[in-house]
C-alpha cells in the first residue's frame, strides 16, 4: 500500500504543493505539549478531499473511461475536489448536493468546476443526494466517484500520512493522531499508511455529537445506519460510514472515537479565529476541538498531530455559531421567567443583575394569568462562574424561572 501512495502523493504535484505540518504555538501552550496541525484547510480546495478525487480520476482515465460523464454526490468538499478535478482533465461532471448545502459550498463548487459541471441540489442529508446521484450515473452509464467507500479514494486521503511522515522532524513518532471522521475515508487511508509507525492505540477519532456513524458501527460490529443525524457539522454528518472504510476500521475500539458536542466545535471556531485568524468550517475544527476535550492532563509532554480538515466556512453562520460558542463555554444562558405585571417589576428584575452580566434578549411570551406574565430572557457574562451568584439572587428573591439553555427541544422553539 505505501509504494501506492507515495506514487499518488506524486502525482499530486501536478496539481498542489504538499500541505504544510505546522508546529501551533497556541495550542502547544495551551495543552503543554507539542501539537502539529496539518493544514488541508490550505489545499486549493480548502479541503483535503481533493486527494481522493484527484487520484480517481487519474486511475479511471488511465484505465479507459475517457469520453464518459464523471458523477458525485457531497456535502461540500469532495463536490469542490471533484470539479476541480473536472477542470484540471478537462471531463465533463454533474455534481449532486443536498438542498441545505451551505451557498458558500455551492458557489465554490461552480468556480472551480467552471463550464466542466453541472450542479442538481436534491434532497435534506447526504444519503438521500447520494441515492439520487447513484439512480442518474446508471441512466446515463457514467462513472461514479465515491466520497468515501472506494479504495481509490481511501489510497488519495491516505497522502496526508505520507505528507506528515515526511514533514515530520526526523525520528518523531506522535503520541496522539487525531483524525476526523465523516464517512472515514481519510481515517482509513491515514490509519493504513501510518500502521507500521504509530500503534493503533494512539489513534484518536473525531465525529460530531449528532452524526456517530463510525462509534456505533465499532459497538455493534457491523456498519450502522443511523436513523437521523444532526447536519450542522456539514461535512461530516453521515448517516453510514462506507463498507471498505469501516472494514479498515473495525480493529480500532469504540472507546478511541470521540463524540465531539456542536456547540464545543463552535467554540473552537471562535477561538482558531480570534487568535490564530484561521478560519475553520465545523468538519475541520473536529481534531483541535478534541484535544480541549481531553485536556492538559492527557496531552501534557506528547507530541499531538490533529489533521485539519477543511476550512470551507460560511460567514453567514458565524451569528450561529458565536451564539452556541458563548453558550458551550457557560457565558450565554436563557430564561423563561414568571414575572408579576405591576409597575416596577422589571426594575426589581433588573436590579438582581450583576455588574459583567447584560441582557441579549427579552421577550414576552404571554400572560399566563392576570396577574404574571411569562418571559424569555437572555443573558450574556463575561466569566461564567457568574451564573450560580445570580441563580442564587433568583431564588433569594423568591423568582420562579426556568433555565432552558441546554433544554434542545423547548430552546429550539422559542430561542
Amino acid at each position: 500500500m505505501k509504494q501506492e501512495v507515495e506514487n499518488a502523493a506524486r502525482a499530486l504535484r501536478e496539481i498542489f504543493p504538499a500541505t504544510p505540518l505546522q508546529l501551533n504555538d497556541h495550542l502547544s501552550a495551551r495543552y503543554g505539549a507539542t501539537v502539529y496541525l496539518k493544514r488541508e484547510d490550505l489545499s486549493p480546495v480548502r479541503s483535503y478531499k481533493i486527494r481522493g478525487a484527484f487520484n480517481f480520476f487519474r486511475k479511471a482515465l488511465a484505465a479507459g473511461a475517457a469520453g464518459k460523464t464523471f458523477v458525485c454526490a457531497s456535502a461540500g468538499n469532495h463536490a469542490q475536489g471533484f470539479a476541480f478535478v473536472c477542470r484540471h482533465f478537462g471531463v465533463p461532471g454533474v455534481v449532486f448536493m443536498p438542498v441545505t448545502t451551505p451557498q458558500q459550498k455551492i458557489d465554490k463548487t461552480r468556480m472551480f468546476g467552471g463550464e466542466f459541471i453541472t450542479i442538481r441540489l436534491v434532497g435534506d442529508i447526504f444519503d438521500q443526494c447520494y441515492q439520487a446521484a447513484r439512480d442518474h450515473v446508471e441512466t446515463i452509464a457514467g462513472v461514479m466517484v465515491p466520497p468515501f467507500d472506494h479504495a481509490d479514494i481511501i489510497e488519495g486521503q491516505a497522502t496526508v500520512a505520507a505528507e506528515i511522515a515526511e514533514q515530520l522532524p526526523g525520528g518523531v513518532i506522535p503520541d496522539l493522531v487525531a483524525l476526523p471522521v465523516g464517512g472515514g475515508g481519510l481515517s482509513a487511508g491515514v490509519t493504513g499508511y501510518l500502521a507500521d509507525t504509530v500503534s493503533t492505540d494512539r489513534f484518536v477519532f473525531c465525529e460530531p455529537a449528532g452524526a456517530p456513524s463510525l462509534k456505533r458501527s465499532l459497538e455493534i460490529g457491523s456498519v450502522v445506519t443511523l436513523d437521523q443525524v444532526d447536519n450542522f457539522v456539514d461535512g461530516a454528518a453521515v448517516a453510514r460510514v462506507g463498507d471498505l472504510t469501516f472494514a479498515a476500521l473495525a480493529a480500532f475500539a469504540p472507546e478511541q472515537v470521540m463524540l465531539l458536542p456542536e456547540n464545543a466545535i463552535c467554540l473552537t471556531i471562535i477561538d482558531m479565529l480570534n487568535v490564530e485568524g484561521v478560519v475553520l468550517e465545523p468538519a475541520g475544527a473536529l481534531s483541535i476541538t478534541a484535544l480541549e476535550i481531553l485536556g492538559r492532563e492527557r496531552l501534557e509532554g506528547k507530541t499531538v498531530v490533529a489533521v485539519v480538515s477543511g476550512g470551507n466556512f460560511d460567514f453567514e453562520r458565524l451569528p450561529d455559531v458565536k451564539e452556541r460558542a458563548m453558550r458551550h463555554a457557560g457565558l450565554k444562558k436563557y430564561f423563561i421567567l414568571r414575572m408579576a405585571q405591576r409597575p416596577g417589576a422589571l426594575r426589581d428584575f433588573l436590579n438582581l443583575l450583576g455588574d459583567e452580566d447584560d441582557i441579549a434578549r427579552f421577550e414576552y411570551l404571554k400572560k399566563s394569568a392576570r396577574n404574571f406574565g411569562s418571559v424569555l430572557i437572555g443573558i450574556e457574562t463575561k466569566h461564567a462562574e457568574n451564573f450560580p451568584a445570580l441563580k442564587a439572587r433568583f431564588d433569594a428573591a423568591g423568582l420562579r424561572y426556568q433555565d432552558i439553555t441546554e433544554n434542545e427541544i423547548l430552546a429550539n422553539l422559542v430561542i
